[in-house]
Formats: C-alpha cells, structure tokens, sequence
C-alpha cells in the first residue's frame, strides 16, 4: 500500500544543481538512461477527475521513482524550461516546479535589483 506524502515541499526545497552524471554517452539524450521508461505512464500523469487521496499517493510512488534516477536534475531541469505543465518529473509536482519557477523568478529579480544598486553606488563613488 502507498504511503501519503509526508511533505511535497520538501522535496521542492531540493537546490537545483548540476550533479556528476556517472559515465553515460554524452551525445545520447538524457531521458535514454530515465529510470520511468521502465515503469507505467499513468505513475507519473494524473487520469481525469483523480480523487485526491489517490493523486497523493500515485505521486508520492512516482516521486519514490524519481529519487533512485541518475538523470533525476535533468528531467527535473527539463521540466522547468519547457515548462511542463503536467505530471511528475525529476521528484516534482506541477504545483511543486511552479513553486520553484516563481522562486527563481523572484530571486532573479532581487540579483538583478542588487546589481543596479551596486551600479549606482559605484558610479557615485
């Protein structure tokens, strides 16, 4: 039996960072080494009118699947350019990569914020 999940922003708190992809052929796609190419579709993609409890518990095994993939950071980077809008992908919700879109669209903001004052100070000084 699934277990519900304990927190999905936990795993959104997870810093998007590139890790050491171990020796794959680097001119063969990332997704060739996905870990869900084994398992069923409908893990990571909700069917029409999903009781909540069901989608929970549906996402929290495909996140589990996610979490022992070597291309999780990829998929999940894919995921946030294109930007999918449906389904888990790299350990993350829809919900949960919109979470991480507006943070990095609010933390892009503050830089860009910080670097215009810098501007201004040092061209005053």
């Amino acid at each position: 039996m699934l277990q519900p999940p304990h927190s999905s922003l936990q795993v959104a708190a997870v810093p998007a960072q590139r890790v050491p992809v171990r020796d794959r052929d680097q001119d063969a796609p990332w997704h060739t080494e996905a870990v869900c190419q084994r398992d069923e579709a409908g893990l990571f993609f909700a069917p029409s009118k999903e009781p909540t409890a069901a989608r929970l518990s549906r996402e929290q095994a495909a996140k589990r699947v996610c979490s022992g993939c070597p291309v999780m950071v990829e998929c999940r980077e894919h995921a946030l350019l294109q930007p999918e809008p449906y389904g888990v992908w790299g350990g993350l919700t829809a919900a949960e990569r919109r979470v991480v879109l507006a943070r990095r669209r609010r933390r892009d903001l503050e830089l860009k914020k910080a670097a215009r004052s810098a501007e201004h100070i040092a061209a005053a000084g």
